[in-house]
């Protein structure tokens, strides 16, 4: 995994609320903002993955990181935890919504049960969050949302529409965010990111095939991992950025 070496000194110190950190991407992005020195809480359903990773940061974190366990399907749920994270931070400026399911289920075989849930996950809790953290952020002076689609939907790929549906709408919420959000100070993008190969994507869908077939595609003639993701997130969530907003980034390798 590779982790940016660019230092953004407005981080340091600065609170940040990941969803979905206890591993993959959203590991990644912990460290990454962990290592930016920033007071870090994250939000994860899963318990032993999230405490180990709060072991491993803690030897050589400035400040240790805050795991809030919860199931962010829960809206109540999702913004108590929300408001737990910046009380015990002191405060927040920046939000990277990354929690996702990125489960395949084709035309025939989904229910609207199924399509409830994978919206409830995917896109619905992105905008309950959102909504809990922008009070604090305003009241911190403004800040950053960091918004995680995918491109996906733009590949015509028709093996789970329900979870590219919510991966488009993202972008729709991203921009409306942005429109409304503007006037306080808060930036709102989004990041949609091509094949990037995690231990469960390998587990659960990426074939040797599958992944010679899309680095075939790329630019770039290499595996993307979640360590590609840091850096862009950490552009979009310091002042590096400090003047885009409503805008979509592009981390696939050359895919598109």
């Amino acid at each position: 995994m590779t982790h940016p070496s660019v230092r953004h000194p407005d981080l340091e110190g600065r609170a940040v609320l990941v969803t979905g950190g206890g591993s993959g991407i959203g590991a990644a992005l912990v460290e990454g903002f962990v290592r930016q020195g920033a007071k870090v809480a994250f939000i994860d359903i899963a318990e032993e993955p999230s405490r180990a990773l709060v072991e491993q940061l803690a030897k050589e974190a400035t400040h240790e990181p805050l795991f809030i366990q919860v199931d962010l399907s829960s809206v109540e749920d999702a913004q108590a935890a929300v408001r737990e994270a910046a009380e015990r931070l002191g405060s927040l400026s920046v939000l990277v919504n990354n929690a996702g399911w990125d489960d395949r289920r084709g035309l025939e075989d989904i229910t609207e049960e199924y399509w409830d849930r994978t919206q409830a996950i995917n896109l619905k809790q992105m905008f309950f969050v959102s909504q809990s953290a922008v009070p604090f952020i305003r009241e911190a002076g403004g800040g950053a949302i960091v918004n995680f689609s995918s491109i996906s939907y733009l590949l015509n790929m028709g093996d789970y529409p329900s979870y590219t549906a919510a991966k488009a709408g993202i972008i729709g919420l991203t921009k409306g965010l942005a429109g409304k959000l503007g006037p306080d100070g808060i930036r709102v993008n989004a990041i949609l990111p091509g094949m990037i190969v995690t231990e469960r994507q390998k587990r659960l869908w990426l074939t040797d095939e599958g992944m010679t077939a899309m680095i075939a595609r790329q630019c770039l003639k290499r595996t993307l991992d979640a360590g590609d993701l840091v850096g862009p997130t950490l552009f979009l969530a310091s002042d590096s950025s400090a003047a885009m907003t409503a805008q979509t980034l592009v981390i696939d390798g050359g895919a598109l």
